[in-house]
């Protein structure tokens, strides 16, 4: 059985702890980053939590478990219902689309979700975040058997996104990006080297204002983590904390005719113009996000045996 750590503030203060029932068992000692806590392992966190300074879940702030330095890298249009709605050929795609995130996009589980006065079409995306394990320098082989050793753990993540920005200035890094767009945890789930196949079956679901709007299983991913990771291996280092998002299911806000999105993407027609596209397509959409609306997202195997527990965020304009 993996083990379930939180970051979290309380009275005022900063800690590492075990999730455990409806309490949370504080880590002694000194933890600066999630890289740290993976350096002592799993035996060493196991016994340093004290029981003896339980606090329940409600007294806390969860805070993000990726830790400040972090790569984040993300998969792009990796199940094919997403891909669909996004104007694209449900189908694998013949590369593997790979963007980036900066940290400082981070936030924590129950954090708000700012909302820039510029932006008219905020977009939802839940997707598993899988935490590397150790440092990587060069080309490695990874496989579903071997998995284990390169990923310490999963997390929710919510790959938020401005859809007007991305699109009409091309730039998905930039839509992407700003503050508070990847909200992670409450949980990080340390894995069991024996639960690594369950990477492969896990229940995502992402509830706005209490309505369902995503729900599909990792099975579906169309680019594995194993094989993703391989991949990313030939071009990128990896550390240990740095975190990979793979890919967000069906059910988001946005939705484009291929038309459309062949429209959108064009580097020859003007930004103006790709405005008035957008703008209009998405006029009667309904589903974007906006100021007060609640976003739930959860994440557990279909037995409830491994569970990264509920992220709750709401929509503030800034």
């Amino acid at each position: 059985m993996g083990i379930r750590l939180a970051r979290f503030v309380y009275q005022g203060n900063v800690h590492w702890g075990i999730v455990q029932q409806d309490a949370l068992y504080p880590i002694d000692g000194t933890y600066h980053s999630l890289a740290d806590v993976l350096q002592a392992g799993a035996g060493e966190i196991l016994g340093k939590a004290d029981a003896a300074k339980a606090v329940s879940l409600e007294e806390v702030r969860f805070v993000s478990p990726i830790t400040q330095p972090a790569r984040i890298v993300c998969q792009g249009a990796n199940y094919a219902q997403h891909r669909a709605e996004a104007g694209m050929k449900p189908t694998r795609a013949p590369f593997n689309l790979i963007f980036t995130k900066p940290d400082s996009s981070l936030a924590g589980a129950n954090d708000d979700i700012q909302l820039p006065s510029h932006v008219k079409l905020l977009d939802y995306e839940i997707e598993l975040g899988l935490v590397m394990r150790k440092q990587i320098r060069g080309p490695v082989q990874v496989t579903a058997d071997n998995l284990h050793e390169y990923v310490a753990g999963l997390v929710i993540t919510n790959d938020v996104s401005a859809r007007d920005v991305q699109f009409i200035e091309g730039q998905w890094f930039k839509g992407k990006s700003y503050r508070t767009f990847c909200p992670a945890g409450p949980y990080f789930y340390w894995l069991d080297p024996e639960e690594a196949a369950q990477i492969h079956n896990l229940d995502l679901k992402l509830w706005v204002n209490g309505e369902l709007r995503q729900s599909a299983n990792t099975e579906q991913l169309l680019y594995k983590p194993e094989e993703t990771v391989e991949e990313l291996s030939a071009m990128m280092d990896f550390d240990p904390g740095d975190l990979l998002l793979t890919g967000t299911p069906g059910g988001v806000a946005l939705k484009l005719t291929g038309e459309q999105l062949e429209q959108l993407t064009s580097p020859f027609l003007a930004a103006d113009k790709k405005r008035e596209l957008i703008l209009e397509c998405q006029a009667t959409n309904t589903n974007y996000l906006k100021d007060g609306d609640m976003i739930r997202c959860e994440i557990k195997s279909p037995d409830g045996r491994i569970d990264l527990g509920t992220q709750e965020n709401r929509v503030v304009s800034v």
